[in-house]
């Protein structure tokens, strides 16, 4: 047996030449087995074993067992009649809990507290419309029930975050896990309302709220009291900025003191505005921008004082600081949310309970 990786460059009938094929099998070979392994999926540095058999004319090349990644194998018998199979590692599924108190920011504390950066993926994901992660304060806490996957005692993935709360202070923001089977939202508040919205929370990562929504705002410039209907992201420059929500590049181009402008109307009663850009993404007037998309970057074009994002919302052409709300759960499906609810608050109190019998840390277990 034979252990190796592909190298920069390689494809799949060079691998197999390699290996000791002629060219002409080789071919035969990738055209019998693309079923089990996609020849143009081959990607540098993925592991093999080679598995040879001694006769007559020498070593000649009978399994090739690839490995697609850590729990999936395509396994070629490399003599006619050509064949292939694929072999699943078992998973095995672990409720864990994860308590996490906020010191610093949620990746610091928990990654500190050994939660995995899949898992605060997730969790921003399902909060994404509801919390701004960039104005997490210390003491804000989560609490997540969810589900990991491992294989041979090895953790493979994050797989289903069922029940999460965020609290702060008095203020307790729940999203439950419930499945409608229509394709559409599967996580929802204690009320039954959606924790998707319609626009995403933040336009852009890693920043700072440095100037906030209000009318008798002292201008960092002029010195006066000023109207700002809108809110600063401090970031620095280059910070990519992403459309909040679907719609149509309505204006693209200088708008006074906000330097480098886009506005994006999403329907008929919400636009939003990006200013003080230093340079714009591919984009222009008429575009259909979806939520997520990357639509210029951080700068302090117009009047500005430093890097900055001026982000502003306007429903019916009036300055907003609040995002649309969602469908909510079928009323039909509202007694089963309510018991999942209390379901998992349940959990959550009782892995609570172990982790601290135990001493554990937030982790989870």
């Amino acid at each position: 047996m034979v252990e190796g990786s592909v190298k920069r460059g390689e494809v799949f009938t060079s691998l197999l030449t390699r290996l000791g094929m002629s060219h002409e099998h080789a071919l035969e070979l990738s055209v019998a087995c693309d079923s089990v392994l996609d020849p143009r999926r081959l990607r540098i540095g993925d592991n093999f074993q080679a598995y040879y058999d001694e006769d007559t004319t020498g070593m000649t090349l009978r399994y090739l067992v690839y490995e697609n990644n850590r729990t999936r194998r395509s396994i070629l018998r490399c003599t006619p009649p050509y064949a292939g199979w694929i072999f699943e590692e078992q998973l095995l599924d672990s409720l864990t809990y994860t308590d996490i108190t906020i010191t610093s920011s949620l990746w610091a504390d928990m990654t500190r507290a050994g939660a995995t950066p899949s898992l605060i993926l997730k969790l921003s994901d399902i909060y994404a419309w509801t919390i701004d992660f960039f104005a997490l304060q210390k003491g804000d806490r989560f609490r997540v029930v969810y589900n990991r996957k491992f294989s041979k005692g090895e953790m493979i993935s994050v797989d289903t975050i069922y029940y999460a709360s965020f609290c702060r202070d008095t203020v307790l923001e729940e999203a439950i896990r419930y499945d409608q089977r229509d394709s559409g939202n599967l996580y929802w508040n204690a009320m039954g309302e959606s924790m998707q919205k319609a626009f995403l929370k933040a336009p852009l990562q890693f920043t700072r709220i440095s100037s906030g929504f209000s009318y008798g705002r002292l201008h960092p410039v002029y010195g006066d009291v000023r109207a700002h209907t809108g809110v600063d992201y401090a970031a620095p420059m280059g910070t990519p900025i992403v459309s909040i929500g679907d719609g149509t590049v309505t204006y693209k181009g200088w708008w006074g003191g906000g330097g480098n402008t886009l506005m994006i109307r999403h329907n008929s009663v919400y636009t939003t505005g990006y200013l003080h850009m230093s340079r714009y993404a591919d984009v222009k007037v008429g575009d259909r921008v979806k939520q997520g998309q990357v639509i210029g970057y951080v700068g302090m074009t117009g009047t500005a004082t430093g890097p900055h994002l001026d982000f502003r919302v306007w429903k019916n052409d009036s300055p907003v600081e609040e995002s649309p709300p969602s469908d909510p759960i079928r009323e039909e499906n509202k007694p089963a949310l309510d018991s999942l609810a209390r379901h998992w608050r349940e959990v959550a109190d009782s892995l609570a309970a172990l982790k601290a019998e135990l001493g554990t840390d937030g982790g989870g277990h």
